[in-house]
């Protein structure tokens, strides 16, 4: 869902980031120079200090500061008065940590000096960022470079602004591949339908839909075609929508257009962290545990009736792509009926099955899904297709699609509190989901540990709701 395309705009920004740590660098190194140009009278220590730990701390400090201000989130949409906003936010921040280096340290420094040095690398840092606009503005315009094509999906009158916004602002470089309307305007291309046919074939970076003219399958046939393709999928409102709560929300001119939040598990070094430990523990679990427990299941479930040792069933995984989830089989054979949900004292469970449900052994073979990455060790659980196209039904579209951003998992948040197996009631599956939305926003690693922990701990306890 939130994979990069491009040519070659990736390298603007790690580029941009090399330029403006060279000019911190250099500055530092000739500032005696310039100092000495401006004001000659001072009497103070009038030079900073070049030693290489200092050199280090400013370029960790620029580093730091520019993530947390979003320095490089510049895109070709943005409008001036927001790059001058990021540049003062940068300004300030860098200024109070210098200071609070040389406080801390205890060093002799004129303020006016410091103040000197930061004033003339933002003067530069912030001509170079204009410059890069400003050039890349008129790079497309005249070369045809730096482009964009894009697909718009829709009836509202939203899509004709969108469509407004791109034809009279040819610097912004976004070309139209496709509309898709099923009002029969002029300059249609085909209705919503054939929009899905068009954008398998055809390769486009952006997708642009407008929500309140789409089904809920439809939006998810456009985040699956986006993911499989590597296409950025932007959503238009209506004017009355008020669920943007898990959107990011960019103006294009006055119309807002909504991209899907980045989790915290979409960060790289996030997401290698997690695969990382997913592949060490579940390894460890196949190799320690599964190597003997699998052969005991097969003879004890094959003892008690016919059928295969494993039951494999489809479920929605990452950006609703569908894999096989296994599990022990626990079911009489010829009533594995996948559209029942399995009930307190259901006549199908076999006895080794009634203990390895309540014990949650059942559910050990997804350490294979773990191994083979379509799943991880904590995450929301997967729900049958079935069932999570109807529990959809319970909630805003966009909360529903943003637990669909991450693997789904063996363990999660929502199991631990007790919303697990049966949904008896609407508010089962309505806490279940807020509690897998509120993981997902608030991810960190040692809250994975403290979930494994606490599932090993009701695992020797026992649950209620494990039958």
């Amino acid at each position: 869902m939130y994979s990069k395309r491009g040519r070659y705009s990736w390298f603007i920004n790690p580029l941009l980031l090399l330029a403006d740590l060279s000019i911190v660098v250099i500055i530092i190194i000739i500032f005696p120079l310039i100092s000495n140009r401006v004001n000659a009278t001072i009497n103070v220590y009038p030079r900073l200090p070049r030693d290489s730990a200092f050199i280090i701390y400013c370029i960790l400090l620029w580093i730091i500061i520019s993530y947390f201000t979003k320095f490089y989130k510049i895109y070709r949409y943005t409008k001036e008065y927001k790059i001058i906003g990021v540049l003062i936010k940068q300004f300030i921040l860098y200024i109070l940590l210098l200071l609070a280096y040389f406080g801390f340290l205890k060093v002799e420094m004129s303020r006016k000096m410091i103040l000197l040095y930061v004033v003339v690398i933002f003067s530069l840092i912030g001509v170079l960022k204009f410059l890069i606009y400003y050039s890349l503005k008129k790079y497309r315009i005249m070369s045809g470079g730096n482009r964009r094509t894009v697909a718009i999906v829709g009836n509202s009158q939203s899509i004709n602004q969108i469509i407004t916004f791109f034809t009279e602002n040819k610097e912004l470089g976004y070309d139209i591949k496709g509309i898709f309307s099923d009002n029969k305007n002029e300059g249609i291309t085909g209705s919503i339908n054939e929009s899905v046919t068009f954008l398998e074939k055809q390769n486009v970076d952006e997708i642009y839909c407008s929500l309140d003219s789409l089904q809920d399958w439809q939006i998810n046939k456009f985040i699956e075609i986006a993911d499989k393709n590597f296409a950025a999928i932007k959503f238009i409102p209506n004017k009355n929508s008020i669920s943007a709560d898990k959107m990011i929300t960019n103006f294009y001119g006055i119309l807002p257009v909504f991209t899907l939040k980045k989790p915290a598990l979409n960060n790289y070094t996030n997401q290698l962290l997690k695969r990382t430990f997913d592949i060490i523990f579940s390894i460890g679990v196949i190799i320690f545990i599964l190597s003997w427990l699998v052969p005991l299941l097969f003879l004890l479930i094959k003892l008690e009736s016919k059928g295969p040792l494993f039951y494999k069933h489809i479920r929605y995984g990452l950006n609703y792509k569908e894999f096989y989830c296994f599990k022990f089989r626990s079911l009489k054979n010829e009533n594995h009926d996948v559209l029942n949900q399995v009930t307190k004292n259901d006549q199908r469970v076999t006895r080794i099955g009634k203990f390895i449900r309540k014990t949650s052994i059942d559910e050990l073979p997804q350490f294979f899904n773990v191994l083979l990455g379509d799943m991880s060790v904590v995450g929301p659980r997967p729900h049958m297709i079935l069932y999570s196209n109807l529990y959809a039904k319970y909630f805003d579209k966009y909360k529903y699609m943003f637990r669909h951003s991450v693997k789904p998992g063996l363990t999660g948040l929502a199991q631990i509190k007790g919303y697990r197996g049966e949904t008896e009631k609407d508010e089962d599956i309505i806490n279940r989901v807020k509690y897998d939305i509120y993981y997902i926003e608030n991810w960190n690693f040692i809250q994975d540990i403290n979930i494994i922990f606490q599932t090993i701990i009701n695992f020797i306890k026992g649950e209620e709701k494990a039958y």
